[in-house]
């Protein structure tokens, strides 16, 4: 339907004679009225200042759009008026309107009506259509300017259908944890691609390994390749693609974007090699998607150890120890596989992983033997990390350095020259400067965080259950979520515990809030409130980001102040947890009491609830 099918010429008034907000709301009813559109005109004036009262229709720009759904109208219409000195309409920008489009529609009226209206609020943000409006002379004129801005519109709206339709777009999803920012950021661009109109593949890269991986085929014909991660991506099958990197954040809150840019081609030719291209994405420094991709490749063994290892707990807390009036042979076995094993192999494989995501696979034997020395030191954690990026960033100078090698001896350098110079080279680095200090460092922190008084625990505490909700996995969740994990590897198991209350509060406090305030939800937060309960008792904090991407200025404080509160009763428990992951499931393995966790958890829920019961606004 179009605009001009709702408009008439004895619908519009070139000059309003009213000075105010409430005369030019009643000239323009009266001229609806005395167009037998209304059935009755009291009422659909109560029904204009029923809206008005919710907030102005003043949209700024010299433009007030006054509508009602009601069925005082008998006839879908649009009234036109115009007032060349303006009048005060209480609009956005405080200035006066001159353009009025007054809007009656019944209560049967259709999305077609809607879609009408919606075209007619967008035609309006143009200047220089706006002017024409002002200037026009006749009602006529008012009618062509309208239907001809109108049936361009249209036209160009078709065209770009026609253009996404025939658009295939790939994409790629991956974050550091692969339990849920993957796979949310997945359906976000398929939902967005399906509603735009455009066939979308979409492989993701989660903790399970890569599903619905993306062919030969399917790459052939794409007219571009999104890659929404913040792990490293192998980009060398996408050469002579568009590509559009970003960061698995945008994935889920900007896919609209990230698709026009593949459609608009705005994107640009991926011609180097991977191991060559450069980081596109401003928003994920370099550094942290190397670090990311380290921690990824890692989380599978400090999960599974770290399980392994609290699970043998159950025997009591030294039942793995030969001779002991606790000993049990099958809890030795699980201390063994957990902690000497799983968790024996974590330092070396960050380590590598890092090393590999800067310099592809050249990095992986010199960054593990980097990472190995740390773990064997008292450089642990930390050492790791540093032996990851050394490793790495040797790697990335020795190409450098004899990339003029003559091509004769070409495949030598991976077999041969780079293992023998990067193991040497972060080998003496690790030994002679890095181990010793980082050591030391590491003794430091250990002492302080094991003899720290109640008030300093309860203050970390605070500051690590806060940091999880800030960007709910982004890299400050990410940084307090590899320090816990860092603490557990050198058997402080308290800082964790907070870090993972703090990580189950804003999906928890978010569902809570949905079920006591259902006033304040809309019927689809709601519906997603009640999955909040499962992921938030599951350690998934993920859970949160679409409440907080549509209302962050409410929302993230909320469950900013419930996961400080939530950490720090946690250290005030006492509480330690053996585990990194797997929120209530884990909880009877604690150290401390579980009742008290629970409490923690529970109280950081409720303040998280209350907050943005009182916050947020009713939906209307």
């Amino acid at each position: 339907m179009k605009i001009t099918e709702l408009l008439a010429e004895d619908t519009i008034i070139l000059d309003l004679e009213a000075s105010t907000k409430s005369k030019a709301i009643d000239e323009l009813v009266e001229k609806l009225f005395a167009a037998g559109k209304l059935v009755e005109k009291e009422l659909f004036t109560q029904a204009i200042w029923e809206r008005e009262k919710q907030g102005s229709t003043g949209i700024g720009e010299g433009v007030a759009i006054p509508h009602a759904k009601t069925n005082a109208v008998k006839v879908p219409s649009i009234v036109f008026g115009r007032s060349k000195r303006g009048i005060d309409f209480e609009a956005l920008d405080q200035q006066p309107s001159h353009l009025f489009f007054m809007i009656a529609a019944s209560e049967e009226a259709n999305n077609e009506h809607l879609d009408t209206l919606a075209r007619l609020s967008q035609l309006l943000m143009e200047i220089p259509f706006r002017e024409q409006l002002m200037k026009a002379t006749s009602s006529k004129e008012i009618l062509s300017l309208i239907d001809e801005k109108e049936t361009t519109r249209v036209e160009k709206e078709e065209q770009h259908v026609q253009e996404m339709e025939s658009k295939f777009i790939l994409a790629v999803t991956a974050c550091p944890t692969g339990i849920a920012h993957t796979y949310m950021a997945a359906d976000a661009l398929k939902e967005k691609a399906k509603e735009l109109g455009v066939q979308m593949k979409v492989e993701t890269r989660g903790s399970s390994g890569a599903k619905n991986v993306l062919t030969a085929e399917d790459i052939e014909r794409a007219d571009g390749i999104i890659i929404a991660a913040d792990t490293k991506v192998d980009k060398e099958r996408f050469r002579g693609k568009r590509v559009v990197e970003a960061g698995v954040a945008d994935g889920i809150r900007k896919p609209d974007k990230l698709i026009e840019r593949i459609v608009s081609e705005d994107a640009p030719i991926l011609e180097m090699e991977a191991s060559e291209t450069k980081e596109e994405t401003p928003k994920q420094p370099a550094f942290y998607k190397h670090l990311m991709n380290g921690v990824s490749n890692m989380l599978p063994f400090v999960v599974g150890g770290g399980i392994l290892i609290a699970l043998g707990f159950l025997f009591g807390i030294e039942s793995h120890i030969p001779g002991g009036p606790d000993y049990n042979r099958f809890a030795e076995a699980l201390h063994t596989i957990g902690g000497g094993n799983a968790f024996g192999l974590m330092i070396p494989v960050l380590a590598g992983f890092i090393a590999m995501s800067i310099a592809d696979r050249p990095g992986l034997a010199p960054g593990m033997v980097g990472g190995f020395m740390a773990a064997q030191s008292d450089a642990g954690f930390i050492g790791g990390m540093i032996a990851g990026f050394l490793a790495g960033y040797i790697v990335v100078f020795l190409k450098s350095l004899l990339k003029n090698m003559p091509q004769s001896l070409e495949g030598i350098k991976t077999i041969l020259i780079y293992p023998v110079l990067s193991i040497f080279f972060t080998g003496m680095i690790m030994f002679f400067i890095v181990q010793k200090p980082v050591g030391m460092f590491n003794t430091a922190l250990s002492g302080w965080l094991s003899g720290m008084g109640t008030s300093n625990a309860i203050i970390l505490g605070v500051i690590l259950g806060g940091m999880m909700a800030v960007d709910m996995g982004g890299p400050i969740n990410k940084a307090a979520y590899t320090f816990g994990i860092a603490m557990i590897a050198d058997g402080i198991l308290t800082p964790h515990a907070a870090i993972m209350a703090g990580g189950m509060v804003p999906p928890l406090g978010i569902a809570l809030a949905t079920t006591l305030f259902k006033r304040k939800f809309t019927k689809q937060e709601r519906d997603a409130g009640k999955t909040n309960y499962i992921m938030g008792a599951s350690f998934i904090t993920e859970g949160a980001i679409p409440f907080a991407a549509a209302d962050p200025a409410r929302v993230i404080p909320s469950i900013i102040v419930g996961s400080a509160v939530a950490g720090g009763l946690s250290m005030l428990f006492n509480i330690g947890l053996p585990a990194p992951h797997g929120g209530i499931f884990v909880i009877p393995i604690i150290e401390g009491n579980p009742f008290l966790y629970l409490l923690a958890i529970i109280i950081g829920t409720v303040i998280t609830a209350i907050m943005l019961g009182l916050l947020k606004k009713k939906v209307n």
